[in-house]
């Protein structure tokens, strides 16, 4: 493991949690789109995170085998297969025969929370970061 590695580790956290947010962000605007670019309401979105580097690769690592950094990156963005919500509102130009309109399937709620648990993710991605930055600075005064 290099003398690095800690700190690119954090990082793919905080690019993976960026994301993340991102996404969360552009679900909460589209919370009430009717009718999207197919003519169907908004499809919530959701991130799938896979693991860089584990386990077996710090095994292998040790066991003189080239090293790789660990860490999480970003798999692929893809929609939520909840179906979307019917809501009764007779006078929406969207509303079919029985007076119902497709909604997205994005709760608010969830979309809220899942923001609050990347932020706070976010900032111990950080912290991280911001502790190997001060391990390394005390190492270098040491060996002054």
């Amino acid at each position: 493991m290099s003398f690095f590695d800690s700190i690119d580790i954090a990082a793919s956290g905080l690019t993976a949690e960026r994301v993340r947010m991102d996404v969360t962000a552009e679900n909460l605007a589209n919370a009430q789109t009717t009718q999207g670019a197919t003519g169907q309401p908004y499809q919530r979105q959701e991130v799938v995170l896979q693991q860089v580097g584990g386990f077996g690769a710090t095994l292998q690592a040790a066991l003189g085998n080239a090293p790789t950094p660990g860490g999480v990156q970003v798999a692929g963005i893809v929609s939520d297969p909840t179906p979307d919500q019917e809501v009764y509102d007779p006078g929406d130009p969207a509303a079919n025969g029985q007076g119902y309109v497709k909604m997205p399937n994005v709760s608010t709620v969830e979309e809220m929370t899942d923001m609050i648990d990347e932020s706070r993710s976010y900032d111990a991605d950080v912290t991280a970061m911001t502790t190997a930055k001060d391990m390394y600075g005390k190492t270098l005064e040491l060996l002054k």
